[in-house]
């Protein structure tokens, strides 16, 4: 199935609208039914007897997409709100809010790395400019590399290099992207427990539940969660507001260090260049042009 927008931005737009019919007092399982192809499948589930929270975790399927860990934490908003009571419709409202905060992350994110992974394509491709141009210019190195010993060591050691340098920006790439896919997600379940009217002992239960069952680690963000609460119950505020605004700290916070991510990518995308690339051009499109003039001088004698 096609999406139109990044992924997460689709399941904000469905979970916004899921929001909008529940808020107008359609039943959850109609509500599934009536968005057509993203429900078809929660709705299926629901029908064979899952509960509307594991339905939704199947919705999210294997693996740690973006989509999925964002299914995955609808699955625990819903089993948050359900067993604090919470209203169903306000909690999914507050979630697709928070679900554009983090595609709006996603979005700056392949904005950032653009420029660096254009950068690593570009280069990736001057080993192979090198014989082109050996080419043109009426020599043949492709027949140095594949039909020589020297020749058949340069493209050894070219190629090698070539998929060394390929192997490491896809590492420095992996290494910029954020590891927390859903940040501020734990103090989005607090606030949405609390405003339901649960104790805070008895909220902090339920969302260790809800995170654990839907593949979250049941630690994640409890530091931050254990911090607003204690200025809560210093100053005397409901937590509720206070949890949000940490949340809303944490997606900034995630998107600042994935720029700054991006920008150190930027700079050591050049290590692969001058290590691996660079030399396999020389193998691969120098070295078999020099052997070719060598090999044809040699002969003109």
């Amino acid at each position: 199935m096609k999406r139109a927008g990044p992924p997460l931005e689709s399941v904000a737009s469905t979970v916004q609208k899921l929001a909008v019919l529940l808020g107008a007092g359609v039943p959850p399982v109609a509500a599934w039914r009536y968005l057509g192809e993203p429900g078809r499948e929660v709705t299926a589930a629901i029908e064979g007897g899952l509960s509307i929270p594991s339905a939704i975790r199947s919705r999210a399927g294997p693996g740690a997409s973006p989509a999925g860990r964002a299914w995955a934490g609808v699955a625990a908003a819903w089993q948050v709100a359900s067993d604090a009571g919470a209203p169903i419709a306000s909690t999914l409202r507050e979630f697709a809010r928070s679900l554009r905060a983090i595609a709006a992350i996603e979005r700056d994110i392949e904005t950032a790395l653009a420029g660096p992974r254009a950068t690593a394509r570009l280069v990736m491709v001057l080993p192979g400019l090198g014989i082109v141009f050996g080419v043109i210019l009426g020599l043949n190195p492709l027949a140095v590399l594949v039909g020589t010993p020297a020749g058949a060591a340069c493209l050894v050691a070219g190629v090698g290099l070539m998929a060394g340098a390929w192997w490491w920006n896809r590492r420095l790439v992996a290494a910029a992207r954020p590891r927390d896919l859903t940040p501020g997600l734990r103090c989005d379940l607090m606030a949405i427990a609390v405003a339901g009217g649960t104790s805070l002992d008895r909220a902090s239960a339920a969302v260790d539940r809800a995170l654990g069952e839907n593949g979250f680690d049941p630690s994640l963000g409890r530091d931050d969660v254990d911090k607003v609460i204690a200025l809560s119950r210093a100053a005397g505020v409901p937590a509720a507001e206070l949890l949000r605004s940490q949340a809303d700290q944490s997606r900034l916070g995630a998107a600042a260090e994935a720029e700054r991510r991006a920008s150190v990518l930027a700079v050591r995308l050049m290590l692969p260049l001058g290590v691996c690339v660079l030399p396999a051009f020389m193998l691969l499109g120098v070295v078999p042009l020099l052997i070719s003039v060598i090999s044809s001088t040699v002969v003109g004698f």
